[in-house]
Order: C-alpha cells, then sequence, then structure tokens
C-alpha cells in the first residue's frame, strides 16, 4: 500500500512540473488566461480639472504583471508607476477636447489585458483676476530611520490653505497641495495606501493634489512662475516641511557647518540652493516659510539670525524668506497636528493674536504695547514673532528650534520697514 501511494505521488508531481514547464515555455501569445486590469479612478462620467491622479489594479492569474499602460484621447500609450497597483498624473490644460477617455491596458511578458476605458469630463478652469498662488509641500511618512510624521501635516497644509481661500482671496484653483507619493495611508500614515489625496470626500474643491516628489514640484514651480510672471501684482506664498537632512549625534551643530539646508521628498532631497535656482526668475512677491531641522540655510542663516557662509540665492528684493528651525537646530512635529512652529506661526496669523508682536531685542520676539502698533491686521513678520515669542515662552526645552527670518519685503534691511500681508 505505501509502495502505491509513493508512485501515486511521483507521478503526481511529474505530471504538476510538466504542466507547470509547458505554461512557463508557451510562446507570447500562447498563454490561456489574460491579466486583467481595472481603472479604479476617475469613475466613469466623472467630473475633472487641473491635474488628477488615475489609479488603478491589475491582475495576472498566471504569472505576474510587468506593466501597465496608459494612453489618453488618441494619444500614444505610455507606462506609469506600479504594476499591480499603478497611478499616474494627467495633466487637464494638455488635452483639447471637453470630453476625454483615459484607456489602460498591463502586460505580463507574454500578452496584453483588453484595453479598460473610462469617459471623464474636463471641468475648465476660470482664469481668476486674483492674482495668488500658494503651494503646500510635505513629504512625512517617508521611512526615515521608521520615523514617519504622519497625515498631521497634510491636515495642516489643508487647514492653511482653507484659510487663505476662505479669508484672504486666494483662488481654489490657484492652491497646490503636495504630499507623499499623492495617496493618503491608513493608521496615520503607517499603513497601506487608501486612496489618492483627490479623491478623499474631505479633499479641497478645487485645489490641484499631487505627490511630493521633485518632478512635480518642479512642475508646480514652473506652472506657477509662468502664471504669476504676467502680472505685477502677483504673490505666491510657498510652505514646505517633512524631514530634514542632518545629524542629530551633533548636538551643536548638526553637522551643518559646511553642508547646506535640505529637506527629504518623497523620491530625492531639495537642498536650499536647488531651490533657489527654481525660483530664481519668480518676479512675485514671495513669501516661503520652510519648516523642517536644520532648515536655516533656506533663509541664509545659521543660528541667532547670523548670516550663512553659504547662500541659497532664495532671498531678494520683495520677499520674506522664515525657517521653523536654524541651520544647527532640529524641531518638533506632531504626528497628528503637524510641525510645532508652522502651527504657532499660522495660529498668530488666524486668531489676530500676533497683532502687535515686533522683532523685540535681539530678535527673540515680544509684543510692544503701544497701540498705534496694532492695526487689526497681522503680517507674515509679526505671526514670525508671535510664534518665536511662544516657542520661548511655553515650550522652553525647545527654545534652541531658533526660528530664522530673512526679511527683504519690500527691499533689504534698512529699506524693509514695510510689512508683508498675504
Amino acid at each position: 500500500m505505501d509502495s502505491k501511494r509513493l508512485l501515486i505521488s511521483i507521478i503526481t508531481l511529474i505530471i504538476v512540473g510538466v504542466v507547470l514547464f509547458a505554461i512557463i515555455s508557451l510562446p507570447a501569445g500562447k498563454r490561456d488566461q489574460k491579466p486583467v486590469v481595472w481603472i479604479d479612478y476617475p469613475r466613469n462620467g466623472e467630473k475633472v480639472y487641473g491635474i488628477f491622479i488615475v489609479r488603478g489594479r491589475a491582475y495576472d492569474p498566471e504569472g505576474k504583471i510587468e506593466f501597465v499602460e496608459v494612453k489618453v484621447n488618441e494619444g500614444e500609450w505610455k507606462k506609469v508607476k506600479g504594476a499591480e497597483n499603478w497611478s499616474c498624473e494627467v495633466n487637464t490644460e494638455k488635452i483639447q477636447e471637453d470630453v476625454c477617455y483615459i484607456y489602460a491596458r498591463a502586460w505580463d511578458g507574454y500578452q496584453y489585458s483588453d484595453v479598460v476605458k473610462v469617459k471623464v469630463y474636463i471641468q475648465r478652469i476660470v482664469e481668476s483676476d486674483v492674482h495668488k498662488w500658494a503651494i503646500f509641500v510635505a513629504a512625512a511618512n517617508v521611512e526615515i530611520g521608521n520615523k514617519k510624521l504622519g497625515n498631521g501635516i497634510l491636515f495642516l497644509a489643508e487647514e492653511m490653505a482653507r484659510y487663505l481661500i476662505n479669508n484672504l482671496s486666494f483662488p481654489s484653483c490657484h492652491v497646490f497641495i503636495l504630499f507623499d507619493d499623492g495617496w493618503i495611508r491608513s493608521s496615520n500614515g503607517e499603513g497601506g495606501r487608501i486612496c489618492t489625496l483627490q479623491e478623499r470626500p474631505n479633499s479641497i474643491e478645487g485645489a490641484i493634489y499631487g505627490p511630493a516628489t521633485k518632478k512635480f514640484f518642479t512642475f508646480v514651480i514652473d506652472k506657477v512662475k509662468n502664471d504669476a510672471n504676467k502680472y505685477n501684482d502677483s504673490e505666491v506664498f510657498i510652505w514646505i516641511s517633512g524631514h530634514g537632512v542632518g545629524d542629530p549625534n551633533q548636538k551643536f551643530t548638526g553637522g551643518k557647518i559646511l553642508e547646506r539646508s535640505e529637506i527629504i521628498l518623497w523620491d530625492s532631497i531639495l537642498g536650499d540652493r536647488e531651490l533657489g535656482s527654481a525660483l530664481e526668475d519668480l518676479k512675485a512677491k514671495l513669501c516661503l516659510v520652510v519648516d523642517s531641522c536644520y532648515s536655516g540655510g533656506f533663509a541664509n542663516r545659521v543660528i541667532f539670525n547670523i548670516p550663512s557662509f553659504l547662500k541659497s540665492g532664495i532671498p531678494k528684493d520683495g520677499r520674506i524668506v522664515i525657517t521653523g528651525e536654524s541651520k544647527f537646530s532640529i524641531g518638533y512635529s506632531s504626528s497628528l497636528s503637524g510641525p510645532l512652529f508652522t502651527r504657532l506661526w499660522f495660529e498668530g496669523l488666524k486668531s489676530g493674536k500676533a497683532d502687535g508682536f515686533k522683532r523685540g531685542i535681539l530678535s527673540i520676539g515680544g509684543r510692544l504695547h503701544f497701540r498705534f502698533l496694532k492695526d487689526g491686521r497681522v503680517s507674515v513678520e509679526e505671526a514670525f514673532y508671535y510664534a518665536k515669542y511662544m516657542i520661548r515662552v511655553n515650550y522652553p526645552s525647545l527654545i534652541l528650534m531658533q526660528p530664522q527670518i530673512n526679511d527683504m519685503y519690500p527691499h533689504p534691511f534698512p529699506l524693509n520697514g514695510k510689512e508683508m500681508f498675504l
């Protein structure tokens, strides 16, 4: 009996092996089952605008997906990011038709899947006569020493964006929010992908969402420059947050004495000089806030507002550059509510609490109790000194964060007496 069972087992293994070998050895087009591809977003008949993310899935019952291709209308097939879970960005400004067909197909190394498609309607963005733009950038959940910053940075960015739109007349179509790889993740950033940023029911209608990758960030910067440079009254607000680059083991300098300030994007690193080059030909009034560890170099500052030997090229006439930390300092960020400096800066701005806060002695910030200095509005500078003061008073253990400012609005010192209002 045991011999028969052994013989049957051997024959079964041989048959299975022959079948598997036959499947693997089949030439292209001879496999029985094609791969399958789905487009999960946008859904058929949906309205889209600006730059949006197309995402989907693919599956091969006899192997694995090698790549997925997407085309728009009668355009060329282009490979997209991912395979079993894939995505790509589509810019509606490059599409002339108001009705758009998006096609997808998957390749498993032997044959293509059937082509699937969705039909979407392009909602054209009406050019606003308000010339204000805002860009929010954060790569919070990149794996850096097993420490992720959570989704709180995204929620803070959206809170600021809503304030700019609802209270300061920023057109929603001029607001760009770049976060992680363009997806929201479960477990406050620790888990897997849930959906793209724009799919969420609480996303900002009209705002453009996308990934905090260098390619997409560069694209957005170039687009805003091209649009803003058309007008003499343009204003641009840029906020960047995430992991900074430095050596926490060197407690007093972070290893940044002869190094540039850098911030980590989703797929690469953005240095202060690189950002300076990207913004060099922007003619608009600019407020830039960079809130990350060791970020002072973006403002040409080391610590205690001491000028940096290495210049970023960002500060110039008509600009204010703020960093949440000095070039030598680490910062603090809550995974639920975002970085501390930005929270305090924004609190002072939107609540009016920062009205009347000025530079003070040694640039430590403080309220000057003269009625004529309070005008019922909060400037970018007042919000900065409010945040710096609040850190010193309420967070003494974090006093070495030392936020930095380089104020060249409207001109360098001593011609910078005029305040900047968003």
